[in-house]
């Protein structure tokens, strides 16, 4: 369980506590010299000021904690140095070896709002094992950034009474104003994990919104003044790649390369508040790999971010489009896997050319500015530039080079004034992506793209309720066949006959957008609820740096929630939620509408189980059509359920999965299923195995357009999809600070297309109407050149053809690191990935032959050893 699940509640609580804070009050002393051991035998802890009475925030809010703990600190001029004693009987403490970060077991750790904004805090986490945990909290805990990764020190120790947890840490990781006497937010708590409770110092209610805002006060500190940081880390990557040999292939006929990298991370401290990152040359080959699929929509796939320089701090650098966390929460005016992207050109080759082309844009440098100043300013900045990437080109007769990604620069912005004591909030972000491009092959890319939003948040009512408010806009420019692109790229598609209120311009040099939003609602208490309205005009294009897959919508909605916070019955807690929506697009057309209700539960057996039910009326799809008119698609309903046992137990288990079927008959449905097994043989290991398989059957699949007699032909087909994957992971926690990690994933996806069909009326009243099958006579199978021909006149000639659009998709990912924090900040990682992949266009599904089929074919395989030393404080 990591640490993000166990402290689920910090995410959620809700509001201010209308009780009484507590107070606590640090102490120091002349040449304090502690050993950080995880024993408080110094003179120095047995003067210091202890204190107790934790209160238990779950699951019975306000009671006393099954055991209790107490905490003390002391400071010096370097460092701040706190003592937690969880009482405990010594048997029954669960001390789990995880990764730093991913923390499991019995835990305890304190939270600092050195800023005393009540709006920001740093957490500070250790595992009776001894495992490190730290993350940023931000907005009140609206947001929570577990990846910042401070350097800190912390021993613990197991003793007759319970267990103990010692830190030191310096004062170069927190930021802080100058002043005689500190006054900081602070909460000190304790998780028992076998109970799954927590306790802390601090009393805090979970119907009232906001996090920090309910902390203590730390008093106490004295004569200390801010200490910047400084560090730099240098790193030397040695690569090597083990491959198929193709003998005809120049690059790839001797079966192997090798490679040599270095480059530079640094962090200085700007100012008490202000904190710059940078990076030159980075290299992250230590990332786990994106899991596999096949993606038959309109709609882009949305990866998680994994590089460290671009995930600390990314709350900072958030502005949502929409709100909460729903299907929309992607939708983002940054989004960073834009920078380092792969090529957007892929060369036309000759039969007898191969290339060698980037798998990655690399990133020349990038500098990142975060942090909150005196006044309550909040900023981001990253400022970074990419390369310009060269394929090299090899044929029979000659070499050359052809340029795939343009030199470009990006910069995001961002910044946020508090007042009304973190009450009221008002931010601005200005994003830019300027391209480099020399090659007329290239000017189908965007030569400039902006986007900016101004944003507003006031909480009132001890911060139950809340109005969220936006408008954000784009600008992008380029040539005349960019623009072109821009106008009839699925999300807009200005070329539709049917779309009366936008005009495709080929002439365009430039398209300009907005967008929008405005929630109202309440957020505090046990219900909780709220009115939803947002837009995106059709001209918006946000895709540069940002994301978002749909444009051209007016959406509306509300959201009810009710929570039961308190143990009853089988129960320990429950939450309930009602959602509601309309979609619209800017011709006034009505998109879709639908409604769901969901819930989850954690019984006092500590399983957990989850449930949801939709509901969609008809939709009416822009893109089906692939810049054809539009078309209407049936509604669905669907049913979504999962299960999960003890997390506690060394072997643990659950399943999820659902169905969904369209309300006209036999028109589409699909069933997924998947089963989760964990097994903790050690405390040091944890293996995870979770296979998934899915089917769908859809009667209107796209497959392409042909023209025919000054006419278009949009061709669908009749799908049969099935999905398996696997994911497997093996954790090895040797120590806190040496770990193996191991991850892999067999994915096969098939496709067997029939009834193939071409759309007459596209939003004819009767499905069967918009449509007309091909009949026996019509079409026939061309089985050397995997071609469909088609025959509507009597010509005997082919009217047109498609090819067979049937695919047997097998592919397979693993990646095996080592990771050793030899040094505070200083790194060894010895990675080792591979991954196998097939295609077939058979479209048939037969497990065992797929399986074999994958592991036959033969594996590349990299190498790859990085060093890094961290130098500075």
């Amino acid at each position: 369980m990591k640490i993000a699940t166990v402290l689920l509640f910090f995410v959620f609580i809700q509001t201010i506590s209308a009780q009484e804070k507590r107070t606590y009050k640090a102490t120091t002393a002349d040449n304090l010299n502690l050993t950080i051991n995880g024993f408080f035998d110094e003179p120095e802890w047995q003067n210091a000021n202890w204190e107790n009475d934790f209160i238990q925030h779950e699951p019975n809010e306000g009671k006393a904690p099954t055991r209790q703990t107490e905490y003390a600190i002391l400071y010096d001029v370097n460092n701040l140095y706190v003592a937690i004693r969880s009482f405990d009987v010594p048997d029954s403490i669960s001390m789990r070896m995880t990764r730093r970060d991913e923390t499991d077991g019995d835990l305890a750790g304190l939270y600092i709002d050195s800023y005393f904004d009540k709006r920001t805090s740093f957490a500070f986490i250790v595992s009776a094992a001894g495992v490190r945990s730290d993350m940023v909290n931000t907005n009140d805990g609206d947001n929570e950034d577990s990846t910042w990764d401070p350097i800190w020190y912390t021993k613990t120790s197991v003793t007759n009474n319970g267990w103990n947890a010692e830190m030191r840490i310096p004062l170069t990781q927190l930021r802080f104003e100058e002043s005689e006497e500190q006054v900081w937010g602070l909460n000190v708590f304790r998780y028992i994990f076998r109970e799954d409770e927590l306790s802390s110092w601090q009393p805090m209610k979970r119907e009232m919104a906001g996090f920090t805002s309910q902390f203590g006060i730390l008093r106490g500190i004295e004569n200390i003044k801010p200490q910047n940081s400084l560090s730099l880390t240098p790193y030397m990557v040695a690569r090597t790649e083990r491959f198929e040999k193709v003998p005809e292939n120049p690059f790839l006929k001797t079966g192997k390369s090798n490679g040599f990298d270095a480059g530079l991370d640094a962090k200085i401290g700007l100012t008490n508040y202000l904190t710059m990152d940078l990076t030159i040359n980075p290299d992250f080959g230590q990332i786990e790999a994106d899991p596999s699929q096949v993606n038959l929509s309109t709609y882009e796939t949305f990866f998680r971010e994994k590089r460290p320089f671009f995930i600390e701090g990314n709350n900072i650098l958030s502005y949502k489009l929409a709100f909460g966390d729903g299907d929309q929460s992607a939708n983002n005016l940054f989004y960073s896997r834009r920078i380092g992207r792969r090529p957007n050109y892929s060369p036309n080759l000759a039969d007898d050319e191969y290339a060698d082309t980037p798998d990655f844009t690399r990133i020349l440098g990038a500098a990142k500015i975060t942090g909150k100043t005196k006044g309550g300013w909040s900023i981001g900045l990253i400022e970074s530039v990419t390369a310009e990437e060269i394929a090299e080109i090899k044929g029979i007769s000659n070499n050359k080079t052809q340029s795939v990604e343009p030199l470009t620069n990006y910069f995001v912005g961002r910044v946020q004034k508090d007042f009304n004591e973190g009450n009221t909030y008002i931010g601005g972000m200005l994003t830019a992506v300027n391209r480099n491009i020399n090659d007329e092959h290239l000017e189908f890319l965007h030569k400039s793209a902006y986007t900016g939003g101004i944003d507003f948040v006031h909480k009132w009512h001890n911060k139950d309720w809340i109005i969220d408010a936006g408008v954000y806009f784009s600008r992008v420019e380029g040539s005349k066949e960019a623009l072109l692109n821009t106008q009839t790229s699925y999300s807009r598609i200005y070329q539709r006959p049917d779309a009366d209120y936008v005009t495709l311009d080929s002439t365009r040099t430039s398209l300009a957008g907005t967008g929008g939003k405005l929630t109202i609602g309440k957020t505090g208490g046990k219900f909780k609820f709220a009115g939803i309205f947002s837009w995106k005009s059709p001209g918006l294009e946000i895709n540069d740096i940002g994301y978002t897959p749909e444009v051209d919508e007016i959406m509306q909605a509300f959201w009810a929630g009710y929570r039961w916070y308190e143990p009853f019955s089988i129960f320990r807690s429950m939450g309930l939620n009602f959602n509601q929506w309309n979609n619209y697009d800017f011709g006034g057309d009505l998109l879709g509408a639908g409604g769901n209700i969901n819930g989850h539960v954690q019984f006092k057996n500590f399983w957990n189980a989850f449930s949801s039910v939709n509901i969609n009326g008809e939709q009416l799809s822009h893109s089906a059509l692939r810049g054809g008119p539009s078309m209407k698609l049936p509604g669905n309903h669907s049913f979504y359920a999962g299960i999960f046992s003890n997390p506690q137990k060394k072997f643990t288990y659950g399943a999820d999965g659902g169905m969904n079927w369209s309300n006209e008959k036999d028109f589409f449905s699909s069933k997924s299923f998947e089963v989760e097994f964990g097994y903790r043989p050690i405390k040091a290991m944890q293996i995870e195995i979770s296979p998934e398989y899915g089917v769908s059957d859809n009667k209107l699949q796209y497959i392409t357009q042909q023209d025919y007699r000054n006419d278009k032909r949009y061709i669908m087909g009749s799908i049969k999809r099935k999905t398996f994957s696997t994911s497997i992971r093996i954790n090895y926690n040797i120590t806190p600070d040496l770990t193996v990690q191991f991850w892999g994933q067999p994915f096969i996806a098939t496709g067997d297309y029939d009834d193939f069909k071409y759309i007459t009326v596209s939003k004819a009243p009767e499905i069967t109407d918009r449509y007309s099958l091909y009949s026996s006579e019509q079409i026939s199978y061309d089985v050397e050149n995997c071609v469909y021909n088609i025959f509507e006149s009597t010509s005997g000639e082919p009217s047109y053809s498609f090819d067979n659009p049937d695919f047997n998709v097998k592919e397979f990912l693993s990646n095996l690191v080592v990771r050793w924090e030899y040094r505070p900040g200083s790194m060894i990682y010895l990675v080792w990935s591979q991954n196998r992949e097939a295609y077939n266009n058979m479209g048939k599904f037969e497990f065992s032959n797929d399986i074999n089929d994958l592991f036959d074919q033969k594996s590349h395989n990299i190498f790859l050893v990085k060093f890094s030393y961290r130098i500075g404080r």
